[in-house]
């Protein structure tokens, strides 16, 4: 059975950019997230006017290139908000959590995504996860007990065996895209299809039928 399987991390802008590709492949095949931890130990930061000055330029690359939108909650809220932690550890946790819970780990990614650049939510919290978790309709003691079991120990495992799997993909960063039709995985490009849905579902398209 064909899979497609996503390398990212809930913070990482050029995973953004792809999500419009994520959507529309889960809609041909099953896709299976693979979360990084690019803001884990050491990489963790706080937000502030140092970070908002590094990152907005790449931000307004990302938009031109995919038309993803970047709240003003984000850019003028959350990168100006000195208490604010970029830390990957704790949405990569909630995405196996609602994934564990009821198979929902991609459509809380996405929620993940919107409500941290959009809406400017501090998604590294556990009250602000547990919101969306519950506005996808999943029950909030529930999720709140999965994502608790899902933190820690389970998480940096997923997170080693995703760096593994980037090593032996040959991929260079988030997002890595695979599609997995037997044996070896073919690696995607992703670049040359962001802000082209509709090329990139025919192309997935083409691959699937052939």
């Amino acid at each position: 059975m064909s899979e497609l399987h996503y390398l990212h991390d809930p913070l990482c802008g050029w995973c953004w950019a792809a999500a419009p590709l994520i959507q529309a492949a889960r809609e041909l095949l099953p896709v299976r997230a693979h979360g990084g931890g690019l803001f884990m130990d050491d990489g963790r930061r706080t937000m502030g006017a140092e970070w908002r000055a590094y990152v907005l330029p790449h931000d307004q690359r990302i938009a031109q290139l995919s038309g993803q939108p970047f709240g003003a909650a984000y850019q003028n809220g959350l990168l100006n908000d000195t208490t604010a932690w970029l830390d990957s550890e704790p949405p990569i946790a909630a995405v196996l959590a609602a994934d564990r819970l009821a198979g929902r780990g991609l459509d809380l990614l996405a929620s993940i995504q919107r409500a941290h650049y959009v809406d400017g939510r501090q998604v590294a919290q556990a009250d602000v996860l547990r919101d969306l978790a519950q506005a996808l309709g999943l029950d909030g003691e529930a999720f709140a007990r999965e994502l608790a079991a899902c933190s820690g120990d389970t998480t940096r495992a997923h997170v080693a065996d995703t760096r593994a799997l980037m090593r032996r993909l040959g991929g260079r960063g988030f997002p890595t895209l695979a599609l997995a039709q037997g044996e070896p995985w073919q690696l995607i490009d992703v670049g040359p299809f962001l802000g082209r849905v509709d090329d990139w579902r025919r192309w997935l398209q083409a691959q699937l039928a052939g």
